[in-house]
């Protein structure tokens, strides 16, 4: 049986996040393409790749959420130049720990992958994305899921559609008997 294009199976895939960002869920579907491309630039949905892209995401994700956490404690401390300052280092420390993680931690490595995450966390909590618009738990929670299925999107782009460019090799996937 021939294999559509990938034109046509990645925008039936692009369809579904139409129904993702219905209320209530209000879900990012951007987010999904970001992860979704990040796979491919990182030479496709392989299980290789796979394996240091859906773990990096989370850690980003989750750094990005203690950066706003952090703002708003500093923020009912410190007002002006001072607030600036405070704001500074929190995202300076937060930052540096979350790249010292991927030196440290093998499994966090893809530092690129932090920062799919982290910007994701970021656009939806400030772009009014999540169950709970606003609320960085619900962010949080919002955008570890849409990220989590841009890579799962990729696979099966690259699985089921027949440009060479998108194909995973059957190889790379060994049959489990």
């Amino acid at each position: 049986m021939k294999k559509p294009p990938a034109e046509v199976v990645a925008s039936l895939l692009a369809t579904t996040t139409i129904l993702i960002h219905l209320h209530p869920y209000n879900f990012p579907p951007w987010a999904i393409f970001i992860t979704w491309a990040a796979a491919f630039a990182m030479g496709g949905p392989t299980p290789a790749n796979l394996k240091r892209l859906w773990p990096a995401l989370p850690i980003g994700s989750f750094a990005g959420f203690l950066v706003v956490l952090g703002f708003k404690k500093v923020g009912t401390i410190y007002t002006g130049t001072e607030l600036i300052i405070a704001q500074m280092i929190v995202l300076f420390f937060l930052n540096a720990g979350m790249m010292s993680i991927a030196r440290f931690v093998p499994v966090f490595s893809f530092t690129p992958g932090m920062f799919f995450g982290f910007a994701s966390f970021f656009a939806t909590m400030f772009g009014g994305f999540g169950p709970e618009p606003g609320n960085p738990y619900a962010a949080l929670f919002a955008v570890i899921v849409m990220n989590a299925l841009g890579p799962l999107y990729a696979y099966i782009t690259a699985r089921f559609s027949s440009h060479a460019h998108h194909r995973v090799q059957e190889a790379d996937f060994p049959a489990h008997h």
